[in-house]
């Protein structure tokens, strides 16, 4: 299948100053973001109390909060959880508070001032010393990942592209983390699995396309290397989008019909995924380009046999 029909190769590094500061400054920014909002840590980390009621008709999530607040939970979060009927209700740990009894305390408040008819279909507590525990493996896991890949590119290819490739992944994961702070949408272990998803789907893409960058340098003899990269990262166009397209395809039905359990895990990969595309293409490669790849760097040295000798047999 083919979704572009290039006669020549398109001239991508034509942009790369353009793309490498763009990407400079959103990964700044999402830093900064990081660094002043910080992340919604869902309850997985946090610790605390998730209850799910049943409404019989749809509720009104602004009189639910008043009752909350009434109740002494003013610091509960409720939404609507995948119908206007379903309701979730997120109330953060709480000292000298028996989280035992909270759905039935809160279940009572409902019931009493709402409508007698509304039901609790689940109460989920996580207590603090779990959530901090989520917390730090959850950064673990990271870490050994971007570690494992880093080892990885490092033993497969030069210098310059395998530091190009850790930079670009270090790039798609600031910015969907940055999303995420910006929005404040919630981040529970479904997006911590998104990301690390995220992880291996976009050094994935990197290194299909460095493997060609690595054929073209031996091939095109007589091309710069900018001319080849731009000539390996057109071959491999067709690739890369068709691939993205059909993952992006089942992540959209994950997130308009998926429910709210897994609406952040679908998020977190559709930005991810627009972006590891995009950085497979300029970021990581523009990088490598603007280190100062050559044809020299990927070329396989030869090695005289020993004893060997260019005198002609007498």
């Amino acid at each position: 299948m083919q979704v572009f029909n290039f006669t020549q190769p398109a001239n991508f590094m034509r942009y790369k100053w353009l793309a490498v500061s763009v990407s400079v400054l959103l990964v700044l920014s999402s830093l900064m973001l990081l660094a002043t909002r910080g992340l919604n840590w869902g309850l997985d980390f946090t610790g605390g109390t998730v209850i799910e009621v049943a409404f019989q008709q749809a509720a009104n999530l602004v009189q639910v909060r008043e009752v909350l607040a009434g109740a002494g939970y003013a610091d509960a979060v409720v939404q609507l959880f995948g119908s206007s009927q379903d309701v979730l209700i997120r109330i953060p740990l709480q000292q000298g508070l028996a989280q035992t009894q909270l759905g039935s305390t809160v279940l009572g408040a409902l019931t009493q001032q709402i409508d007698p008819l509304i039901s609790l279909q689940r109460i989920e507590f996580v207590g603090p010393s779990v959530g901090a525990g989520l917390k730090q493996d959850g950064g673990l896991a990271l870490l050994v990942a971007l570690l494992g890949i880093l080892l990885y590119v490092t033993l497969r290819f030069e210098w310059r592209l395998s530091l190009g490739a850790v930079l670009a992944l270090g790039h798609d994961v600031i910015l969907t983390l940055g999303l995420f702070s910006l929005l404040q949408l919630e981040f529970d272990l479904t997006v911590l699995a998104a990301v690390l998803a995220l992880i291996g789907y976009s050094i994935n893409d990197t290194i299909v396309v460095f493997d060609r960058i690595r054929e073209s340098f031996r091939k095109l003899r007589d091309s710069s290397a900018e001319e080849t990269i731009n000539h390996a990262i057109t071959t491999t166009l067709n690739r890369t989008v068709i691939t993205s397209l059909t993952t992006l395809l089942v992540l959209l039905v994950l997130f308009y019909m998926g429910g709210a359990l897994i609406h952040g895990f679908a998020t977190a990969l559709l930005f991810g995924i627009l972006v590891g595309t995009y950085s497979s293409v300029y970021v990581a490669s523009a990088i490598a380009l603007v280190l100062g790849l050559t044809r020299e760097d990927l070329l396989v040295p030869v090695i005289e046999k020993e004893g060997a000798s260019n005198d002609l047999p007498l």
